[in-house]
């Protein structure tokens, strides 16, 4: 009988390596059950799951033209049930609930609509020409880069073409 992928086997660990284990099938043949293969659980260190002669039911997920195996063994027991999640953004980052029920909806900020104000002009004083032309200068560009930021913003940014 010549394996097939999907074929449920017995077999016995013959190795363990910080990757995998290596299961020994019949006719002769060895097959590598990856680490996040062994378990729907999050494994750290396979020794603390397997043993050496251990006898595994395994699955075989592909058969490489080179004659490499590749085995789940937790593809041959019921996937767990998972709990309900959250919806996406109701859930609280830091851990803790804040005296709020878990999963309860936060209410909604009311955000008002960011418009551009001017920034709020400096003393002049006693200033040179130079220094005059200088703060004219960072002063536009900073204008021209908030209003670049705004309309990119608006248009979905460079990656958008031009008709």
């Amino acid at each position: 009988m010549a394996l097939q992928v999907g074929d449920i086997v017995e077999g016995k660990v013959t190795g363990i390596k910080p990757f995998g284990a290596f299961v020994s099938l019949p006719e002769g043949k060895t097959g590598l059950v990856h680490i996040s293969e062994v378990s729907y659980e999050f494994v750290q260190d396979l020794s603390t799951v397997l043993s050496d002669g251990q006898t595994v039911s395994v699955k075989v997920i592909s058969i490489a033209p080179d004659g490499k195996i590749a085995l789940s063994i937790k593809r041959t027991q019921p996937a767990p049930e998972r709990g309900a999640r959250p919806p996406r953004g109701e859930h609280n980052s830091n851990g803790g609930n804040n005296g709020e029920r878990r999963g309860a909806p936060r209410p909604k900020r009311e955000e008002k609509p960011r418009v551009w104000q001017p920034k709020p002009a400096a003393p002049q004083g006693e200033m040179s020409f130079e220094d005059m032309m200088a703060r004219y200068k960072t002063r536009s560009e900073e204008k021209i880069a908030d209003l670049k930021r705004v309309t990119e913003n608006h248009r979905g940014g460079y990656s958008r073409r031009r008709g």
